[in-house]
């Protein structure tokens, strides 16, 4: 068997594109989007409601039912080394064992049966809707490793269910609680407690805080946050909040009609949005300290994904628009093109040097916005 060279990589996301085929057109979900997961780190995606983060997800869980159809890329998953440095052999609790890198949208079904909740798991939006009514949580626990575990007996699926609802912070007494009968926040755990029955490496978490208040909110992100310091698995957190990614991501990429318009590093993007996107995103919810400052949001709708405006997609609607923003793709790249190792992504005419000689500073894109909410309360 040929063994993987040590990397730091766990999941590599490469150009993939999803459509949704209608009869009144093609809706162009996901487009050319490429990204990389590292081993233990959090990557927040963030993006308004029909930007495609959620087709994203489910395409990297081979999750998609038609008229859905992915298009093009590769969704690479990294396993760790079979041979450690010391000559053990590495044990894994998967039944598939791989030992070099492997395209996911290449796998059989049978393949897939294994990757999923083994090796990936995915907590979906809404809880009620993912458990099943008629099973108590405990049933649908145990359900996942009589599955994939078909040695493990009844006493030691039952065990495995109460440690895992303890880590989530449900009593043990809710064993046999149906999903009607706990709150919503509980239900929300309950489901985080099946995603991590098998102890995966990737977890994907589609806006798992969405229909709750505000404190149960909070201790869903701490608990998410303490579990995956302890089993050291690595998250992609899907939110149209982007003020929650800022505090429990390592880096953030933001959506927009279907593509990656930013890439960077929690501290980065918080410092220095670069994206007019961005920027509107981060600063459309007021801040708690210093002076009142009046909101301007980001100025009309999200494009139609049928017909995607030419050239930046985003530039119907951002107050730095200029000439080529309506007739050239921009592309997604580094801020410094020399530096190819440059953490930082953005795509925007404003950093390319063919369009613009200096690249605006953050007071500049603010100083757009301020204005354009000066008009706004004009009007």
């Amino acid at each position: 068997m040929t063994t993987t060279v040590a990397t730091n990589k766990l999941l590599e996301v490469k150009n993939l594109g999803v459509d949704y085929s209608a009869a009144n057109g093609t809706v162009h979900a996901v487009i050319d989007v490429s990204f990389t997961l590292e081993r233990g780190k959090v990557l927040g995606l963030a993006g308004e409601s029909g930007s495609g983060k959620s087709t994203l997800a489910y395409a990297i869980t081979r999750l998609l039912r038609p008229p859905a159809l992915i298009t093009g890329g590769k969704v690479i998953y990294y396993p760790e080394p079979i041979e450690k440095s010391n000559g053990a052999k590495h044990a894994k609790n998967n039944a598939w064992e791989l030992d070099a890198p492997t395209d996911i949208l290449q796998c059989s079904p049978q393949q897939l049966r294994a990757f999923r909740w083994d090796t990936m798991a995915i907590v979906f939006q809404s809880a009620m809707n993912a458990l099943n009514p008629v099973m108590n949580i405990g049933a649908q626990i145990m359900d996942v490793l009589q599955t994939h575990r078909p040695e493990m007996g009844p006493d030691a699926r039952r065990i495995r269910a109460i440690e895992l609802l303890k880590l989530v912070g449900i009593a043990p007494d809710r064993l046999r609680s149906y999903p009607h009968e706990l709150s919503g926040g509980m239900r929300q755990r309950a489901v985080i407690a099946i995603a991590l029955a098998l102890n995966p490496e990737i977890i994907i978490m589609d806006e798992p805080t969405t229909a709750l208040d505000v404190v149960v909110q909070r201790e869903i992100l701490t608990e998410i946050m303490q579990l995956s310091k302890e089993f050291g698995f690595s998250v992609i957190f899907i939110t149209h909040d982007l003020s929650l990614l800022l505090e429990l991501a390592d880096n953030v990429a933001i959506m927009y009609a279907g593509r990656i318009v930013e890439y960077a590093s929690q501290d980065d993007l918080y410092s220095h949005p670069r994206h007019p996107y961005s920027y509107g995103l981060l600063n459309s919810f007021p801040t708690l300290y210093g002076p009142r400052l009046k909101m301007a949001g980001i100025p009309g709708t999200p494009p139609d994904l049928r017909a995607i405006p030419s050239g930046c997609a985003f530039h119907p609607r951002c107050p730095l628009a200029f000439e080529p923003c309506n007739r050239v793709l921009p592309i997604l790249q580094p801020l410094n093109m020399a530096d190819s190792e440059q953490s930082s992504l953005v795509a925007c005419h404003l950093y390319d040097a063919r369009f613009r000689e200096e690249p605006p500073g953050t007071e500049e894109i603010g100083t757009h916005y301020a204005a354009l909410a000066e008009r706004s309360e004009r009007s």
